[in-house]
């Protein structure tokens, strides 16, 4: 019985799922889903439930379930920003002309220990 092997293709990340997939907007996506996460991770760290979270950030638990499973619709990086205040977090924004050649910029999240 002759078997086949199967050669796997791999292609090196840039870093950014949502880009590697060609989705719209990926700089957006991935700032998003990385706010999300620093969300989570104060909701975790102060062992809030759903419900306790969702009252401190002003949403319904339902909310808060989506935003814990990564369903980000419906979910602007402004809001999630106003969710990272009401969980006692301070954001800071800050703008910088781009270091690469080209002249589009980019967004990132960077969480401060």
């Amino acid at each position: 019985m002759k078997t086949t092997k199967k050669i796997a293709r791999v292609q090196k990340s840039s870093g950014n799922v949502f880009a590697d997939l060609a989705l719209h907007d990926p700089d957006d996506m991935l700032a998003k889903a990385q706010l999300s996460h620093l969300i989570c991770q104060v909701i975790a760290a102060r062992k809030l439930t759903q419900t306790k979270a969702a009252e401190a950030m002003g949403l319904d638990q339902p909310k808060i379930s989506a935003l814990m499973r990564g369903k980000l619709k419906g979910f602007s990086a402004d809001r999630l920003f106003r969710c990272l205040n009401d969980l006692g977090q301070e954001v800071e924004i800050m703008v910088r002309p781009t270091l690469r050649n080209n002249r589009r910029g980019s967004t990132r999240v960077v969480a401060a220990g």
